[in-house]
């Protein structure tokens, strides 16, 4: 079975929960909880003495859930392929487990997701708040999380220059690309934030997953680490997607940018698939199949 559909958080964990009945080899931990106490689980495939990883993350943003449906394929596919001592792509899945780890976050904004996919509680305690910032009930193309915030501006990337910024567009709460009242002030970032603070000594690379574009951002502001020129061009090559450099208000506070600023870690925002945020579940298949190679290869690349 492939995930071909959008989930909310209640049923990700009802599927996480269901892999691990019956794949003992699945390790699911938690790095933290949302806003609205949502525990945001994490998947790591690999043997806990392996001594390099990678980290996957998906759904920064409430209106790219397909991402999640991906990175559940991804997770089946391995799954299966290390139970019968299968290859993918020509690397042996029982070595790959036994010498890398693969951390995968799948949903990291799961309030965010929930008020696109069955619009906001009226027990919601900020209820007016969240609609006033929207404009309306209609949740449907919403990005933010739970209290408004673009968690992919949330980071401490040239936080401070973009406060200013966003008074001279006039972005606000609740408005895409709103970065929050401090870098980090989201529990969701400060979450995923302190994993890789805790886990930076092994973690060799990152790819976050977006949507829209088919494109590859691997530099922040003009800056590039030279592994990451590399693996950029092997990304583009496997998937189709182009090589693209951030512009404007997308060169600051998100997770690229901060893993190459502050620790000089190659990371790689793949935005996926075509059209208009939120993609129609149609092309989650497509991406998966785009991207399904570079997802087994990426930890031995490093």
């Amino acid at each position: 079975m492939q995930y071909s559909r959008e989930l909310t958080h209640h049923q990700l964990m009802d599927e996480l929960n269901e892999l691990q009945i019956n794949h003992e080899e699945l390790n699911i931990s938690y790095i933290g909880e949302s806003v609205f106490s949502k525990p945001i689980p994490l998947v790591t495939l690999g043997d806990r003495s392996a001594q390099k990883s990678v980290l996957y993350v998906s759904t920064h943003h409430a209106n790219e859930n397909v991402c999640t449906s991906v990175m559940l394929n991804f997770i089946k596919d391995y799954l299966e392929a290390y139970e019968r001592y299968g290859q993918m792509y020509q690397i042996n899945t029982r070595y790959l487990y036994k010498m890398r780890k693969i951390y995968i976050v799948l949903m990291l904004n799961p309030d965010g997701v929930e008020y696109r996919l069955n619009g906001i509680r009226e027990d919601n305690p900020i209820k007016d708040r969240i609609i006033n910032y929207n404009g309306s009930a209609d949740f449907s193309k919403w990005s933010a999380n739970g209290r408004g915030v673009d968690l992919n501006h949330n980071y401490n990337a040239y936080f401070e220059e973009y406060k200013e910024i966003e008074k001279e567009l006039g972005i606000t709460s609740g408005s895409a690309k709103y970065s929050g009242e401090y870098a980090e002030s989201e529990p969701e970032v400060s979450a995923l934030a302190n994993f890789i603070r805790l886990h930076m000594d092994e973690i060799e690379g990152v790819m976050t997953f977006h949507t829209q574009g088919e494109e590859i951002y691997y530099k922040s502001r003009e800056k590039s680490l030279p592994k990451a020129e590399y693996v950029s061009r092997l990304i583009a090559k496997i998937t189709g997607y182009k090589q693209a450099e951030s512009k404007g208000t997308g060169e600051y506070g998100g997770l690229t940018d901060w893993l190459i600023k502050e620790y000089g870690k190659p990371s790689f925002t793949i935005e996926c698939g075509k059209g208009e945020n939120p993609l129609p579940t149609s092309q989650i298949t497509d991406i998966y199949l785009r991207l399904k190679e570079i997802l087994f290869t990426f930890p031995i690349l490093f």
